[in-house]
């Protein structure tokens, strides 16, 4: 079967063909030779033999080449036999193995990915459409948490659900405002902003980042104070991989309660749905603080009949008597009742959302499975919302979602501790939105057909929501990659194309992102289709 070519196949198509970097008038290396110069290179920078190099350093013909490279891919889209593959994948072990394979990478011209848990949406940490190497980040795994002072330095390829397991392990009183996901990398989660379901109570992961440790451009091993504060700021939100390859992050551990509470009700079109979702509106970014409701919004077939549903699931820092009287007076739309809501520890909270029905019973040391080579099909897209959406809008969204079929909507409530923190305090420039929106469809069929339709239902809607989102530029937030907002391939024209998807991920921080990345990589070796541009050379 000839497999239709979605947005991203066409585009990496087109960047291999009209971008390699060799000359076109010799005939590239071959991949065999460009392995051996690597290697020798690499045992050269680690002083360490080629025999034991081979453990980190994997080519097409390596028998664990094709495991190493699918263990991290999390969309299937990306995960066929027309993807492009890296000439090479380094499984760095050591802070000198990072080092290495920047300088050893820099002289061969090759695009040079960085993949810490695979979560890109769009595949951008290990495919690209020109000659590229991925660094994969996984075997830096380190988790020390330290009670004392209450932190921990976390190392870019540990997972959040083993950052949650570590905090655990060291105190039932202590949290981390991040992702309810565990299998996500924390390099890429805490370099593109980080949130989770505190982050009303606490704000985004990297309020919390004291230091990092990064290797530059130059192969050099930096902290904080090594690096300076503009750097240092850039790598808090502004997506590492534009910069260098984020090593790990020290960060501050907030308090959570001995309990807390959770709950899920559901709403369908014809009995409240529709007023349910315009309260919350009103309700979820204003309401205590200590209170996270996801609106989740699904087009779903019940009793034979096409409908939407609607489903708030929440964390409540505090008891369940507490959250249903509040909500008894702020939402009564919702109707929540006691039996609905489940007392449990933070860590349980966190195997709660990741769908564990039974996470009273279930041992946190789960959080340690990082179920590799698991990908189902997917698209992402995102939204911010300025001024809520009139009830008449949203009945208009609802048919729209009916008549598409399968895409849905999470809507994610800020206010509190976020709109405390200035705009420009890190890249991540949402702070004062009432909520987020993403646009999310999952598939299991690999089909070419099928693919183009769910594409397209998210591009529809995307395109439906228009009159409600934000406006000039449209907001959109980096760790929902999304490449239909924009693409770069680096040429003569890379700062104008890096505006266009900059300016909706950053708003006006991405004119001090610029600054700072033509400052520390004025060659723009760590480039990715979205990354960050350096500022156009004077003639």
């Amino acid at each position: 079967m000839i497999k239709t070519q979605t947005f991203v196949s066409v585009l990496l198509s087109l960047f291999f063909l009209f971008s390699l970097p060799f000359s076109s008038l010799a005939a590239p290396p071959s991949s065999s030779s460009v392995y051996e110069s690597f290697v020798q290179c690499f045992s050269d920078k680690t002083k360490s033999p080629q025999a034991q190099i081979a453990e980190n350093v994997f080519s097409p013909t390596n028998p664990s080449y094709s495991s190493v490279l699918r263990a991290y891919i999390r969309n299937a889209r990306f995960n066929t036999s027309s993807t492009p593959k890296p000439t090479i994948i380094v499984t760095p072990r050591s802070y000198s193995h990072v080092s290495a394979a920047v300088l050893c990478s820099k002289p061969l011209n090759f695009v040079f990915k960085i993949r810490s848990g695979g979560h890109d949406y769009d595949g951008l940490s290990y495919i690209s459409g020109k000659p590229f190497f991925v660094l994969d980040m996984s075997n830096l795994r380190d988790v020390t948490v330290n009670i004392s002072d209450q932190t921990a330095w976390i190392s870019a390829g540990a997972t959040l659900g083993e950052v949650y397991y570590g905090i655990w392990r060291e105190s039932k009183v202590h949290g981390f405002p991040a992702g309810v996901c565990p299998t996500v990398g924390v390099g890429g989660h805490l370099s593109g902003g980080g949130y989770g379901n505190m982050l009303r109570k606490y704000g985004l992961s990297v309020d919390y980042v004291e230091d990092a440790k990064i290797v530059d451009v130059k192969g050099r091993v930096l902290d904080r104070k090594a690096m300076g504060e503009d750097l240092f700021w850039a790598i808090s939100g502004g997506g590492g991989g534009s910069f260098g390859v984020v090593l790990g992050y020290k960060v501050k551990l907030v308090p959570v309660p001995s309990t807390v509470t959770v709950f899920r009700v559901e709403q369908y079109m014809d009995a409240g749905a529709v007023d349910m979702v315009h309260k919350w509106q009103f309700v979820g970014p204003k309401t205590d603080r200590n209170l996270f409701m996801r609106m989740l919004i699904q087009p779903v077939t019940r009793n034979k009949v096409k409908t939407v549903r609607a489903s708030v699931v929440a964390l409540f820092l505090g008891r369940a008597d507490d959250v249903v009287s509040l909500l008894a007076k702020d939402f009564p739309e919702l109707g929540l009742k006691k039996e609905a809501c489940k007392e449990m520890t933070w860590i349980q909270s966190a195997l709660w959302w990741d769908n564990d029905e039974n996470a009273t019973q279930t041992d946190p040391k789960v959080f340690l499975d990082r179920d590799l080579d698991s990908a189902s099909f997917g698209k992402r897209k995102s939204d911010y919302v300025a001024t809520e959406i009139p009830r008449d809008g949203i009945e208009s969204l609802f048919k729209k979602m009916i008549e598409l079929g399968k895409i849905g909507l999470v809507f994610n409530p800020y206010g509190g501790k976020m709109a405390e923190v200035a705009e420009d305090a890190t890249p991540f420039p949402h702070r004062n939105k009432l909520f987020k929106i993403q646009y999310s469809v999952n598939w299991k069929e690999s089909s070419a057909e099928i693919e183009k339709g769910y594409l397209n239902q998210a591009k529809v809607l995307y395109s439906f929501m228009t009159g409600f989102v934000s406006k000039n530029p449209r907001n959109a937030y980096l760790n929902y990659r999304d490449v239909d907002i924009g693409v770069n391939d680096h040429g003569v024209n890379s700062y104008k194309e890096g505006e266009v998807y900059g300016r909706k991920y950053f708003g006006n921080n991405f004119d001090r992102l610029v600054k700072i990345k033509t400052a520390v990589d004025p060659d723009n070796f760590f480039r990715n289709e979205q990354s960050i541009p350096t500022l156009p050379r004077k003639a």
